[in-house]
């Protein structure tokens, strides 16, 4: 698994956001998830897919888009919008770090609500398997706005690395795009907030 650094400052950085787009809660069916390669934060490639709302296919997801595909070889980071796509299909963080042997990172806006989230997830089946496969994320860490979960990598590196993926605010732009992207397959035009 590539564990050393990312390219230095002035070398060119490139990372795949992911985010699922938005969909009707408690219908299940599939949701569709869109990633969106940057170089920097410079748009150069798009990738779409689909997982199960609140099943447990979102690991194989991710990993089916980028495995055996054109961009992984130039990727140097995956960013995922939080930990879980449609609604709670939690992502098993280390092993698709470990599939696809990159630093892969779960942002979040905020830090999240984990006693709510626990609650939630309680409402599913297998309850507690979706639980350790939250636990293995990891802990959360800080860099500036950024708040995040990450495996195959080290925290303070990918820190960095989030900021020069960053043209402003706290939202990478892979994942601001990612976002962007889900919303008009879905509505036909982009929301305002990404």
């Amino acid at each position: 698994m590539r564990r050393g650094p990312f390219p230095p400052p002035g070398r060119t950085l490139r990372a795949i956001g992911f985010d699922d787009a938005p969909f009707a809660r408690g219908r299940r069916g599939d949701v569709g998830l869109a990633g969106v390669i940057c170089a920097g934060t410079r748009f150069e490639g798009l990738v779409w897919g689909q997982l199960r709302q609140d099943g447990w296919n979102a690991t194989d997801a991710l990993a089916r888009l980028l495995v055996a595909g054109k961009f992984l070889p130039q990727l140097h980071l995956v960013l995922l919008d939080g930990i879980a796509f449609g609604g709670l299909n939690v992502v098993d963080l280390e092993a698709l770090a470990a599939r696809l042997g990159r630093p892969c990172v779960a942002v979040m806006r905020r830090p999240p609500d984990l006693a709510a989230v626990e609650r939630a997830i309680r409402r599913l089946p297998r309850a507690e398997r979706r639980l350790a496969v939250l636990r293995r994320a990891g802990p959360l860490h800080r860099h500036g706005p950024f708040v995040f979960q990450v495996r195959g990598g080290d925290p303070g590196a990918t820190g960095l690395a989030l900021e020069r993926l960053t043209d402003r605010g706290a939202v990478p732009e892979p994942l601001r795009l990612a976002h962007l992207v889900g919303a008009a397959v879905v509505r036909g035009e982009s929301g305002r907030r990404a």
